[in-house]
C-alpha cells in the first residue's frame, strides 16, 4: 500500500522472507517487532484473546483504538492464541515451524511454564532464533523479578544523571530503557540471521533492559571507571563541553553546543564578547565545562537582550549548532521532517485515518513503506490458522 516511495528505485526490504512471532505486550518488544517488520520482515502479532496486548488500551482511543498501538504494530498481522489452551500451542507449534525468529518480552520462567522456552521450541524447529526481553536477564539474583521503562531507569542510573542538580529524581520523558532494550534486540535478532544462514543453527538470545540501558551510557559509565566519581545530574548541561546546553532569552530558551575552540571562538564574535577568548577560567573545552555555571550567566545577560529566533540566526550564520527547544508539536512540522517523509498517514480499523511516524531509515534515498495498518485484535485469525501460513 506504499505511496511514498514513487522515485524509479525498488524499494529495498532486506529482511523480506523472514517469518517473526511476536508474543510482546506494551513496548520493549512490539518495538523490536516493529523495526524488523518495517524492514520487509512478516511480523505475525500473536496476541491473548482476551484483550490482546495491553498495550491496544492505552489513550489516544479513536473509535475504540488505541493510537499508541497503532505506532508500534504496523506492518504486522495480528492473531489470537491462548497459550494455555493444548490445541492454541499446537497451532503454535506450528507457526513455530515456518519462523525464522520468536520475540517475547514475559517474565523470565513464565515461557518454560507454557512449555514454550527455547529448548522447547527447538525441538520444534532446530533454527529457531528465540530472543528473549527481561528487565534484568534470563539468568542471574534479579532475573525473577519484573521491570517496567521507570524501575529501569531508576536502577541503571539514567535518573541519577536526570534533572537539574540538587532536584528530585525524575526520568527520561521517552521510555528510554524500554526502547533501547528493543533497538538491542533488533540488532541481535537481525546479526543473528547471518549465523543461521552460515551453521543452519539456531540460538536464545538474552536481551536485559538493565544491560541495553547501562550499554548505552558508556560516557558515563566511563567517567566512573576513569574518575572513581559518580556523574552526576547537569540538567541540559554537558560535563565535558562548554557552553553547550540550553540558554534562557528574552522569550524562552534555545539550544547551543560550541563542542570545540574554533565554535567557541564563533559564539565569542556572535555574542560581541572578545574579552571571554582571554579569559583563563575559559581557554579550552575543559575549563568552560569547568567553569560553566559562570561562563552561563556571562552569555545569558546576554541572550536575554534579545529573542531565540535572533540567536539562532545569529547562530545559525557562523555555523554553531543551535536548535529551539521544541514541542512534539512543533518538530513534526518542521520542513526537514516533512523533506524525509518520516510523518504519514495510516488507516485504523473502522476506515479512521491518522498520522504516524514511520521509519527513519532510508536506503538507497528510498524510505521503509508502511505495507500494512496496524491490525485489529486477531484481524488475521483465518489468513494465517484457517489458511496456513503464506506471506502477505
Amino acid at each position: 500500500m506504499d505511496t511514498h516511495n514513487n522515485t524509479t528505485n525498488p524499494v529495498i526490504l532486506p529482511l523480506k522472507g523472514v517469518r517473526v512471532l511476536e508474543l510482546c505486550n506494551v513496548a520493549a518488544g512490539p518495538f523490536c517487532g516493529l523495526l524488523l517488520a518495517d524492514m520487509g520482515a512478516d511480523v505475525i502479532k500473536i496476541e491473548n484473546p482476551s484483550g490482546g496486548d495491553t498495550l491496544r488500551t492505552w489513550p489516544p482511543i479513536t473509535d475504540g483504538f488505541s493510537e499508541n498501538f497503532a505506532s508500534l504494530n504496523r506492518n504486522k498481522r495480528s492473531i489470537t492464541l491462548d497459550l494455555k489452551s493444548p490445541e492454541d500451542i499446537a497451532q503454535l507449534h506450528e507457526l513455530v515451524r515456518t519462523a525464522d525468529v520468536l520475540i517475547e518480552n514475559n517474565r523470565p520462567g513464565v515461557m518454560k511454564r507454557l512449555g514454550l522456552d527455547y529448548d522447547a521450541l527447538k525441538a520444534v524447529n532446530s533454527r529457531l532464533l528465540y530472543c528473549s526481553i527481561s528487565a534484568y536477564g534470563q539468568t542471574g539474583p534479579r532475573a525473577s523479578e519484573g521491570g517496567f521503562d521507570l524501575t529501569i531507569q531508576a536502577m541503571s542510573g539514567i535518573m541519577s544523571v536526570t534533572g537539574e542538580d540538587g532536584g528530585a529524581p525524575v526520568k527520561c520523558g521517552v521510555p528510554l530503557s524500554d526502547f533501547a532494550a528493543g533497538l538491542y534486540a533488533a540488532y541481535s535478532v537481525a546479526a543473528s540471521l547471518r549465523h543461521v544462514q552460515q551453521t543452519g543453527e539456531g540460538a536464545h538470545l538474552d536481551v536485559p533492559m538493565l544491560g541495553t540501558s547501562l550499554a548505552i551510557a558508556a560516557l558515563q559509565t566511563s567517567e566512573y571507571f576513569g574518575s572513581g566519581r559518580d556523574p552526576g545530574k547537569l540538567g541540559s548541561a554537558h560535563p565535558r563541553n562548554a557552553p553547550y546546553q540550553a540558554f534562557r532569552c528574552s522569550d524562552g530558551y534555545f539550544a547551543m553546543a560550541a563542542g570545540n575552540n574554533a565554535l567557541w571562538k564563533s559564539v565569542c564574535d556572535v555574542v560581541v564578547m572578545p574579552e571571554l577568548l582571554d579569559d583563563d577560567r575559559f581557554t579550552t573545552p575543559t575549563l568552560r565545562a569547568k567553569h560553566q555555571v559562570a561562563l552561563r550567566d556571562l552569555l545569558e545577560a546576554k541572550f536575554l537582550q534579545q529573542t531565540g529566533a535572533h540567536w539562532l540566526q545569529a547562530f545559525a550564520k557562523v555555523g554553531v549548532p543551535s536548535a529551539p527547544i521544541n514541542s512534539y508539536s512543533q518538530v513534526l512540522q518542521d520542513p526537514q521532517v516533512e523533506h524525509m517523509d518520516w510523518v504519514q498517514e495510516i488507516t485504523l480499523p473502522g476506515d479512521n485515518v491518522t498520522k504516524t511516524f514511520v521509519s527513519p531509515i532510508k536506503i538507497n534515498g528510498q524510505g521503509q513503506p508502511i505495507r500494512m495498518n496496524p491490525p485489529a485484535l486477531g484481524e488475521h485469525n483465518e489468513e494465517v490458522l484457517q489458511q496456513g501460513v503464506t506471506t502477505p
